[in-house]
């Protein structure tokens, strides 16, 4: 026998016993919560064309797909993030829909990187889209979503960080830079790289002014009172726009009763370019990375057709469930299994005992005495 067929190949890894009983129950109780607002549930496939997660649209790089050909010889991909996925969706099967559509979702993502660091390769999210409707209230109804969902899943300890590209986006547009600069001063000011931001935008030759705005998106985070402070500064409509927005949205939030988990960062800049309002992140401690991120994307479902706003999350499950082990919270496995042990003589007894306790709703499983 081969024994390296044994192994999982790097980055991906079997979940079995108590652990994805663990798991199972954590995505039910975060999918009775989705349904509560009315989400409703949607299935789309692994993979897809490729054309769906292209540069054009602003998501994953072509280097961390997981590519491969159809006999028609089309170029597929394993989906490595949902929301093009639901857009292309949407598009086609609610083109004329113009009342809000509520989507939630669960399934597996694959992003073919190197660059591991403990991550993997291939992970279960969880999310849910509001789409045509682009209001202050549907980010908050998102947002507060999120919270209650955590709260649901038995998450106590974590904080959802709230930024808004369209401030920086405004100041690029004053400041003159091009797609090119936008793109690249995004990577440092998301990496809180003040240095590598600064030596860019000197060598744009940048105004002083715009420079210092936009260096000083790195440091404007915090709670609601940074909002207030920002607005002193001398801001272009776009940018002042963004901020009125996040003050009326904190408003919303505050209506939820979810404020306490709520701080703000304006120097937050996804990855995915087809990000165009208010995006968010939660972060928690016992997890390296993020365990939901979501945002508005006005824009996205326009690439396949039909011009609607929208918002939305995904959770990602495996980081969830980290936290909540690190975290000692405990998650409530319904049903444990009952083993019922029999031998020859008595087999027709506990297989009746058997048959009882299923008809019952409860897991019991016959072992034979040794």
């Amino acid at each position: 026998m081969n024994r390296q067929l044994l192994h999982t190949p790097e980055g991906v890894r079997d979940i079995y016993g108590k652990e994805y009983a663990r798991k199972l129950a954590v995505e039910d109780l975060i999918h009775k919560q989705l349904n509560l607002y009315g989400y409703q549930d949607i299935q789309t496939p692994t993979f897809e064309f490729f054309d769906v997660f292209s540069k054009e649209i602003g998501t994953t790089p072509s280097k961390e797909l997981y590519k491969f050909f159809d006999k028609e010889g089309n170029t597929l991909v394993l989906r490595p993030d949902f929301t093009p996925s639901m857009a292309r969706c949407a598009a086609k099967y609610f083109m004329d829909e113009n009342v809000p559509i509520r989507f939630c979702y669960a399934g597996n993502t694959f992003t073919n990187t190197g660059n591991l660091q403990g991550k993997l390769k291939e992970v279960t999210q969880m999310g849910a889209e509001l789409m045509n409707d682009g209001s202050v209230e549907a980010d908050g109804e998102m947002i507060s979503m999120v919270v209650e969902s955590l709260l649901r899943a038995g998450l106590k300890e974590f904080q959802v960080s709230i930024g808004q590209v369209e401030y920086f986006k405004g100041i690029c547009a004053q400041a003159g830079l091009d797609e090119e600069t936008e793109n690249k001063l995004r990577e440092f000011i998301s990496g809180k790289n003040i240095f590598g931001a600064d030596e860019l935008l000197l060598e744009k030759g940048v105004e002083e002014n715009f420079r210092r705005l936009l260096l000083k998106t790195t440091d404007c985070f915090g709670t609601v009172e940074i909002l207030h402070e920002i607005k002193k500064l001398s801001l272009n409509e776009r940018s002042l726009g963004a901020i009125e927005r996040l003050e009326k949205l904190y408003h919303v939030l505050c209506e939820y009763g979810v404020e306490k988990y709520i701080s703000f960062d304006l120097g937050m800049l996804s990855k995915y370019n087809y990000y165009t309002g208010v995006i968010f992140k939660v972060y928690t401690y016992g997890v390296g990375d993020v365990i939901v991120k979501g945002g508005r994307y006005d824009n996205l479902l326009g690439y396949f057709g039909k011009e609607a706003p929208a918002i939305g999350f995904v959770v990602v499950i495996d980081d969830l469930l980290s936290a909540l082990e690190r975290q000692k919270s405990n998650i409530e496995i319904q049903d444990e299994l009952i083993e019922i042990t029999y031998n020859h003589d008595n087999y027709e007894d506990r297989l009746k005992e058997a048959r009882r306790l299923r008809m019952e709703g409860r897991k019991a499983a016959l072992i034979p005495e040794k």
